[in-house]
């Protein structure tokens, strides 16, 4: 008898059965909106095909809109990038608590979508040691046809191994696959009374949503040219009044310290770094331009930009020196973090900062959206801003907090490390996010492939896939 535990993915490891929103996510990052509003038209005749019975012939169309003439590197990115997220939303807790607990020498997932789409998240995440699943037929050129290799009702000789059965399986009895007849023991959801659990932070891309979101997009694009105007015109010491008046929201909470005085230099605002948007809106809240430092931005973003940027090279004692002549000159914005994250996380803090000044003032930032994230995982960062302003009623909160004291800072010998710790973990308890050691080049790395660097953004994103990010939105993942 078989050392395995072969556990379904639909409706089993994920609550939901429903395989149709990964692949309108596939559809859309992988390739665009256009490819993704055929998807949704080809939805009720995907509903009538599994009503039919013909459940792997639907799972055949999904397939070939939504990859077909694809790249299979697009279609891993996505899996790498976007698909995690939603996969972690509709994980079982108590389902998975059975198959990972389990005692067996090999864990085993099967799943009707591509293996493509689930391998790397069942072994990153659920501890599978294999994942079964549908092939996807690519071209020698790296292009995926569309096709499949095999489907569900092939997938149950693959789970033999040297003539042996596993000795459990865990699914539902109604499963189109027919592994569970291999397999010593059954078991099928829900395994014990079901645990309360939270609400998913974010819907999945239902074909509901999809249509409200596509039919919001030519509103959302007013919307957002209005209120980028207003942003460029207006002083920025006017722009916090007329957030609201623009369906907006701005909260502030704290006491901002008073501006600098002539030959007194500035503080420094050390932040939370949630979108392109945080140092602009920093400059509205204190009602005056602070010059905020970055890197990697695009030059379109750095000249829409209201306030005065600072570009780093990276260069420890360049960038430091700089920093120094711009404190010396007044108030300056850093995001220590050097890359947005959208997630309830703090990314590990740089410990430069902590070097030059001790006149540090910690800012938590954090916004909330409808539809569209300010933060795209794959796509154009210049096209953030856009996207949040394209919200129905965008909202930014800014949170100051005291000061650090004297004896907290690197002038009372404390270590530069120390300080960043500390800092990150006075904003993160005011936000309620957690702390990580989870680095700009860690990011970057599982989201995009590379380290982050801006000869390797230019590089691994062609004209072909600007052009296409353009014309495409972010959902929120």
């Amino acid at each position: 008898m078989g050392r395995e535990v072969v556990a379904e993915l639909e409706g089993t490891l994920l609550r939901s059965p429903d395989v149709f929103p990964y692949f309108m996510l596939v559809a859309f990052e992988a390739s665009g909106l256009i490819r993704f509003a055929l998807l949704l038209l080809l939805w009720p005749v995907v509903r009538l095909l599994g009503a039919a019975g013909r459940g792997d012939l639907a799972l055949r169309v999904m397939v070939f809109v939504a990859v077909a003439g694809v790249r299979e590197a697009e279609i891993e990115a996505v899996a790498r990038a976007v698909l995690p997220k939603f996969f972690l939303d509709d994980v079982d807790m108590t389902a998975w608590g059975v198959f990972s607990t389990s005692s067996e020498e090999r864990r085993v997932v099967v799943t009707a979508l591509p293996r493509v789409m689930v391998e790397m998240f069942a072994k990153d995440h659920l501890r599978a040691d294999e994942v079964v699943g549908a092939e996807l037929h690519v071209h020698r050129v790296g292009i995926a046809t569309g096709f499949l290799k095999n489907g569900t009702d092939s997938l149950s000789p693959s789970l033999s191994k040297k003539g042996e059965r596993p000795r459990l399986g865990i699914g539902r009895p109604s499963s189109s696959s027919s592994f569970l007849s291999l397999c010593e023991e059954q078991l099928h959801p829900p395994f014990l009374a079901q645990e309360k659990t939270l609400p998913e932070p974010l819907p999945r891309p239902t074909p509901a949503m999809a249509l409200l979101i596509i039919l919001w997009i030519p509103i959302g694009v007013l919307v957002a040219f209005v209120r980028i105007l207003v942003g460029i015109v207006v002083p920025l010491r006017l722009t916090p009044y007329l957030v609201r008046p623009f369906g907006g929201e701005l909260i502030v909470r704290g006491r901002p310290p008073q501006p600098p005085t002539s030959g007194t230099g500035g503080v420094l605002f050390v932040c939370t770094h949630r979108t392109l948007m945080d140092p602009v809106v920093l400059s509205m809240v204190l009602g005056r331009n602070v010059p905020a430092v970055t890197y990697s931005i695009s030059r379109l973003s750095e000249i829409l930009s209201p306030i005065r940027t600072v570009r780093l090279s990276r260069d420890r004692q360049v960038d430091g020196d700089r920093i120094k002549a711009e404190l010396a000159m007044g108030d300056l914005v850093v995001c220590p973090e050097g890359t947005t994250c959208r997630e309830p996380f703090l990314l590990r803090f740089s410990g430069l900062f902590a070097e030059l000044t001790d006149r540090i003032v910690p800012v938590a930032m954090n916004y909330r959206v409808g539809f569209f994230h300010a933060t795209t995982a794959r796509g154009w960062k210049a096209m953030d801003p856009i996207f949040f302003f394209m919200n129905p009623r965008p909202a930014y909160e800014v949170t100051f907090l005291n000061q650090l004291p004297a004896e907290a800072t690197c002038s009372a010998g404390k270590n530069p490390h120390d300080v960043a710790n500390y800092v990150q973990r006075i904003l993160a308890s005011t936000l309620g996010f957690e702390c990580t050691n989870f680095t700009r080049k860690d990011k970057y790395r599982v989201l995009a492939g590379n380290d982050g660097m801006v000869s390797s953004l230019v590089a691994s994103a062609t004209i072909e896939d600007r052009f296409r990010r353009l014309l495409g939105f972010f959902f929120l993942h």
